[in-house]
């Protein structure tokens, strides 16, 4: 990455302790300076040098603004004759800040807000703003989200995980419930990719089935192993739309339902007890330990005992996977993460204007996410295929002896 020298006023340091937009516009001078900067690097030349290694020539500035929580920011965007100048260091922050605060304008154009609210959302926008302003936002952020959204997914996903969050939308004169059902995968090459969101109004059957078949239809392919919660319908949605996925049901929302059948006084040792059944090396270790707790608390908690013999197949399906697999696979962790970071910011919200505004929000930050998984490996993923291809090598072995 490169380094840049930016160069900060006395002047704008005093502003920046005092009242007013002291803070919006250091960072309005400090982001064009970048820009600047980064039109150096990309011509290979300063204003006005002579020099062989040049690549081309300015031709002004377009100014474009930004509505952030610290105000409005003008930045002020080189340009180039031949137009090969983009300036990408600021993409992903103005998609996901844009649809923040696109939701709080929104309440308030809709007359949903509270004075409180206004008075918010017109210092995040640093000017006041009208319907119109809202709709021209909204048309050039919606366009992006969605072309994220509904991108063909290339190549194979080996493992996805599954989850879903919900959040409150005005419809008509009523506030509602709405579950956005996410989903994200790791590629042959390891890497995270935030596959999309769906909205619906519940976690059911029939949305679980719409949401697999829409991934399905946008190229999700080679799915071995789906983690997920045992959310209702899910399971049976997943085997229809993905027959011959091994389904990895989440091993902490697991151990939370069993203790939630289990006496207080006994909790704090089953769940002991839970750890050493399903942390267990192997699957044959495993099931020792099980037959031991339910023999522990069979008189204890009987419901208690049921619940994870009845989920118990399903929680150590990982198992069969080299160990380093068995960690990042045996729960929804990583997916609940990624669903906290958008909590943070829909707590500050709390209720969107419309479902398309939800969508809109958390489609952005969704992006943002991605592309920031985009730049390391999440799992060294060869000895996963090799361990894949040998089992696909030994059971056709075995049906061809037959």
């Amino acid at each position: 990455m490169a380094n840049y020298d930016v160069t900060v006023s006395g002047e704008q340091m005093q502003g920046l302790f005092g009242e007013g937009a002291g803070l919006s516009k250091l960072i309005e001078e400090v982001l064009n300076q970048v820009l600047e900067a980064q039109m150096t690097e990309h011509l290979s030349a300063e204003s006005y040098e002579r020099t062989e290694q040049r690549q081309g020539y300015r031709n002004g500035y377009r100014p474009r603004q930004l509505y952030t929580r610290v105000g409005t920011i003008t930045l002020l965007v080189p340009q180039t004759r031949d137009g090969s100048f983009s300036a990408e260091l600021f993409r992903r922050y103005q998609r996901s800040e844009q649809a923040f605060v696109l939701g709080l304008m929104e309440m308030v154009v809709q007359g949903v807000s509270t004075r409180k609210v206004t008075e918010i959302t017109e210092q995040l926008c640093g000017v006041s703003f009208s319907k119109s302003t809202v709709s021209q936002l909204t048309i050039q952020l919606d366009a992006r989200v969605r072309a994220f959204n509904e991108r063909r997914l290339e190549g194979s996903y080996p493992f996805v995980y599954i989850d879903a969050m919900y959040t409150k939308a005005r419809e008509v004169d009523r506030v509602v419930s709405k579950a956005a059902l996410i989903a994200s995968g790791v590629t042959e090459a390891g890497v995270r990719e935030v596959l999309g969101v769906r909205m619906g109004d519940s976690e059911n059957e029939a949305t679980w089935e719409e949401m697999f078949r829409w991934l399905r239809d946008r190229g999700l392919k080679g799915v071995d192993y789906v983690v997920s919660d045992d959310h209702r319908g899910l399971v049976k949605a997943l085997r229809r739309q993905f027959q011959g996925t091994v389904w990895q049901r989440c091993q902490v929302h697991l151990m939370r339902n069993v203790l939630s059948h289990t006496p207080r006084k006994y909790k704090a040792d089953m769940a002991a007890w839970l750890k050493r059944v399903l942390h267990a090396e192997d699957e044959q270790e495993a099931r020792r330990q099980l037959v031991r707790f339910c023999e522990r608390f069979e008189k204890q908690a009987p419901k208690a005992v049921s619940c994870l013999e009845a989920g118990f197949d399903d929680a150590i399906a990982v198992m069969s996977l080299p160990g380093k697999y068995r960690v990042r696979l045996r729960t929804t962790n990583v997916q609940e993460r990624l669903i906290e970071e958008i909590r943070r910011r829909e707590r500050v919200i709390r209720i969107f204007p419309n479902e398309a505004a939800a969508l809109r929000m958390i489609g952005a930050l969704l992006a943002e996410q991605h592309e920031t998984w985009q730049e390391r490996r999440y799992l060294d993923m060869q000895d996963y295929l090799e361990h894949r291809d040998s089992v696909t090598h030994n059971s056709l072995t075995i049906v061809g002896s037959l």
